[in-house]
């Protein structure tokens, strides 16, 4: 299967750090909107509200690949705090506490980080900068 796909995987890359970036912005858009849907927006100057924030632009970012890389890595890290603050208290495992999306992003993100933003990315476009490409 590998050798099959070797000759997508940077469009692959692309496409899944568009639509994973673009997922997490929802997130974020969300608490700061509350749309999509009908949730209550959170006050700016709050955990949730910052937390949004950085959903909103990292998401961005990592969708457009723009310094991707620094970008999923500050979401890695926000994932990694909402994890611990708001579903460890409930249990330790993930599939026990409803924290199973948190460190599902958290490690996606972490994955993102390590690799850049990758061939077909903004970053590549306007600054001809791109990691393991």
């Amino acid at each position: 299967m590998e050798r099959y796909l070797d000759p997508y995987e940077e469009a692959l890359y692309a496409i899944f750090r568009f639509m994973f970036g673009l997922a997490f912005m929802f997130h974020g858009t969300q608490k700061l909107f509350g749309w999509p849907g009908d949730a209550r927006a959170a006050e700016l100057l709050s955990l949730r509200g910052l937390a949004g924030v950085i959903e909103v632009s990292g998401g961005a970012l990592v969708a457009l690949g723009l310094w991707a890389g620094w970008a999923a890595l500050l979401a890695s890290g926000t994932m990694a705090v909402a994890y611990f603050l708001r579903h460890a208290p409930d249990g330790f495992w993930p599939i026990i506490n409803r924290g199973e999306l948190a460190v599902l992003y958290c490690f996606a993100f972490l994955s993102i980080a390590a690799r850049g933003s990758g061939r077909y990315s903004l970053e590549r476009r306007f600054h001809g900068v791109v990691r393991n490409a």
